[in-house]
C-alpha cells in the first residue's frame, strides 16, 4: 500500500548515473574523484545512483525473479493518471523519460501492491476494479489533524499477465485484502486481510488455496516480505500501549481508516509462530524488506525527526542489534528493496524534485 507518511548491475558509465551534472573535486595533483550528484554524503553503500522516474508519486517497485524488470504502482499526470496504477518495465534499459512504462492494471479502480509471481510472466496486485471501475475517493482531511490511511472494502487481490489480462481473482472476501507479496521459494503469499475484523496477517498457496491465519494480536500487520529462504516473514505492525489508543484503533477501522504514525517491526516464522519485534524506535518504522544474505533489514523509518520527517533508510541485523543509517539526503527516503543477487537496490525519493512534492524510483548499485 503506497503512502508517504505525513505527506505524504546497473550499468557503469564513465562518468555519472545522475541526471544532474557530475561534481568534479580535485584530491592531488593527478587525481579527480567524480562524485555523483544524486548520493548524499555518507551514503557508502550506494556505488551509483539513477533516478527511474520524471514526475508524480512512484514507489512499491518490486524485482521480478530474474532480475532484470520491476514492477511498481504510480500515479502520475503526464501518463493521464490520476489514481495509482500498476506499470512494468526494465529498469536498466528502458528510458521512462522518453514515455510511460508498459500498463498493466486497464481496467481501473485504485491498485497497489504488485509483485511478480514465479516465471515472471505473471503479478498479483490489489484492485478496487471489481467494486467500481472510477477511483475511490482519498478521505477529507480529518478536523482533528490526524493523519490516516484509508483502508478500501473493495481492494482484492488478482493476478494479471503483462498485458493486463486478469487470470484470476485470488480473495473475494467482504473487507479489505492487498499488500500481497510472494516468497522467494515460489510457493506462498503473504497478505494483510480485513476478513476475521482486524488488520492480520494471512499466507495462501499461489492459487489462492489454504488460506491460513498468522497473526492475532489487536493492530495493524501489513507490508510482510518472506526472508530469502522463504522460512520467515518481516512486517510492520502498530500495537496500542492504553485502553485509549484501543478504542481509537477500533473506531477509525470502523470508518475503513488507519493511523499509521506508530509502527514497529516484526519478523517471524512463516506460520506466525516465534513473533518478536526487532526495533523499539518510536513513531514510523515501516516499509521493510530483507538483505539478501537474510541476515539483516533495510526499512525506513523517521525516529529521529521532531515534527515526523524526514524519512531515512536503515539496516539492522535480524535481532535488533546494529542498527546503521542508510541514506542521508534529509528528505522522504523509503520502499527499498534489494534485487535477487542483492547487487541493487530500487527505494523511492523525494530528492532531486526540483522543490515539488514528486516521489521517484532511484537504482542505486550497492555495495556492503
Amino acid at each position: 500500500m503506497t503512502r508517504t507518511i505525513a505527506f505524504l548491475p546497473l550499468f557503469a558509465l564513465a562518468c555519472s548515473t545522475s541526471d544532474t551534472p557530475a561534481q568534479s573535486e580535485k584530491v592531488g595533483t593527478d587525481q579527480v574523484v567524480v562524485k555523483d550528484t544524486l548520493i548524499a554524503e555518507g551514503e557508502k553503500h550506494f556505488k551509483t545512483l539513477k533516478k527511474l522516474t520524471f514526475g508524480g508519486d512512484n514507489a512499491e517497485a518490486y524485482w521480478s525473479f530474474g532480475g532484470d524488470r520491476l514492477v511498481f504502482q504510480s500515479n502520475n499526470p503526464a501518463w493521464g493518471e490520476s489514481c495509482d496504477q500498476i506499470y512494468v518495465f526494465n529498469p536498466f534499459t528502458d528510458d521512462l523519460k522518453a514515455g510511460p512504462p508498459k500498463k498493466i492494471s486497464i481496467n481501473g479502480g485504485r491498485t497497489t501492491c504488485s509483485y511478480f509471481l514465479p516465471g515472471d510472466s505473471l503479478v498479483l496486485f490489489g484492485s478496487t476494479h471489481v467494486d467500481n471501475a472510477a477511483c475511490p475517493a482519498h478521505p477529507e482531511r480529518r478536523s482533528d489533524g490526524k493523519y490516516v490511511w484509508p483502508i478500501y472494502p473493495s481492494f482484492d487481490i488478482h493476478v494479471s499477465d503483462l498485458q493486463g489480462n486478469i487470470r484470476r481473482q485470488l480473495t473475494n472476501t467482504p473487507g479489505y485484502d492487498a499488500e500481497a507479496t510472494v516468497s522467494p521459494k515460489g510457493d506462498r503469499i503473504v497478505f494483510t486481510s480485513m476478513r476475521d475484523g482486524d488488520m492480520d496477517l494471512y499466507t495462501m498457496n499461489i492459487d489462492g488455496s489454504d488460506v491460513k491465519r498468522v497473526t492475532n494480536t489487536l493492530g495493524y500487520d501489513g507490508g510482510a516480505f518472506f526472508s530469502p529462504d522463504g522460512t520467515k516473514l518481516l512486517w510492520r505492525a502498530s500495537r496500542m500501549k492504553t485502553p485509549e489508543e484501543e478504542a481509537e484503533y477500533r473506531q477509525l477501522l470502523k470508518e475503513g481508516l488507519v493511523m499509521p504514525t506508530n509502527m514497529e517491526l516484526y519478523v517471524a516464522n512463516a506460520d506466525g509462530s516465534e513473533a518478536k519485534k526487532i526495533t523499539d524506535l518510536g513513531q514510523a518504522n515501516w516499509a521493510p524488506f530483507w538483505h539478501h544474505s537474510g541476515k539483516k533489514i533495510i526499512f525506513a523509518s523517521n525516529h529521529t525527526a521532531k515534527r515526523g520527517f524526514p524519512f531515512t533508510l536503515y539496516l539492522i541485523n535480524v535481532d535488533g542489534t546494529g542498527l546503521e543509517q542508510v541514506s542521508f539526503s534529509d528528505q522522504f527516503d523509503a520502499f527499498p528493496v534489494f534485487s535477487p543477487d542483492g547487487k541493487y537496490l530500487v527505494f523511492s525519493s523525494n530528492r532531486a524534485n526540483g522543490g515539488t512534492r514528486e516521489t521517484n524510483l532511484f537504482l542505486a548499485e550497492w555495495q556492503d
